[in-house]
């Protein structure tokens, strides 16, 4: 239910800016904890991960007395559990592509969940969609062809571009199912608190063994690496995602979809700041192709609502 009425809009405003700045912060903590540790390996990406949602989830036990087991519909937790494992795929695929190719590629693919939570839900839910949706869909897989296609003048850390575009679409799809899920989990009982809590703590579960398999190790880097990964946990996953799931309840969920589009800006910004990463004209023109057609995706989904 929004409540739009009882909160001022600058205040919602100001939330909804400061989730997209603690959100873009993301890919930079990522990129700065990979360059400070010297490690450049999916044992370390995975380490990454595995800490920030583990950091979160540690930080959440408080809530876990608040949900109320009894009230919630069966299925709420299983469905809540499924979203914990896409959650975990995401960050695991997410936080690699960063070592293989651009902030910006990077960023703006991954924010091409909407996109794909419009097809998902097409298929899965038999939500049809509007024709503009469908004409943003079509618009931004363009822009993913794009930037799939001309990215070759990278400044990541390692340059492989196809396979680091490739994972951070990857990461989209794990994140669109996560969604998918989390709002089924939702429908049938969870509260955000809740849900969050039990989704964090299944990815972190998840993840935290998987960097042994390819032999890394959590301890042995430098303490500023360990500052990141608590960075991590606290800005982009608690502060910019609270800021959203905040925000939506107060305010049209079209509109924070819409500013959640920035954060690849904010992130490419912040890239040429601490790296002086300027991504190739190609992955520019991309990455505006598949804002705009995200963006025309998301008003299409909200009129086929009304």
């Amino acid at each position: 239910m929004q409540q739009s009425n009882s909160t001022s809009p600058w205040l919602i405003g100001l939330i909804v800016f400061i989730g997209v700045i603690a959100v873009s912060t993301g890919a930079i903590l990522v990129r700065l904890a990979t360059t400070t540790a010297a490690v450049n390996t999916v044992g370390f990406s995975l380490v990454m991960s595995a800490s920030r949602l583990t950091f979160a989830a540690l930080l959440l036990v408080p809530t876990w007395h608040k949900i109320t087991w009894n009230s919630l519909q069966p299925g709420a937790l299983f469905y809540a559990i499924i979203a914990g494992i896409c959650l975990a795929f995401h960050f695991a695929t997410w936080i690699t592509s960063l070592s293989y190719t651009s902030i910006a590629a990077s960023t703006t693919l991954v924010t091409t969940s909407p996109v794909w939570v419009a097809i998902l839900s097409a298929i899965g839910l038999k939500e049809k969609p509007s024709k503009l949706t469908i004409l943003g869909i079509f618009i931004a897989l363009s822009g993913g062809i794009i930037i799939a296609i001309g990215d070759r003048n990278t400044t990541a850390v390692s340059q492989n571009p196809l396979l680091g575009n490739s994972l951070a679409l990857i990461g989209a799809w794990a994140i669109s199912f996560y969604l998918i899920f989390g709002r089924i989990a939702q429908k049938r009982g969870f509260q955000i608190g809740g849900y969050i809590a039990v989704a964090y703590t299944v990815a972190a579960v998840i993840l935290l063994p998987l960097p042994f398999f390819f032999g890394t190790q959590y301890s042995g880097y430098p303490n500023l690496v360990y500052v990141y990964l608590i960075l991590m946990a606290i800005l982009p996953q608690l502060v910019g995602h609270t800021s959203f799931n905040w925000a939506v309840t107060r305010t049209s969920p079209t509109l924070v979809m819409l500013a959640i589009l920035f954060e690849p800006v904010g992130a490419s910004g912040l890239g040429y700041v601490f790296f002086r990463e300027i991504p190739s004209l190609t992955v520019v023109g991309g990455a505006i192709v598949i804002l705009i057609g995200v963006a025309i995706a998301v008003f299409g989904a909200k009129s086929n609502r009304v």
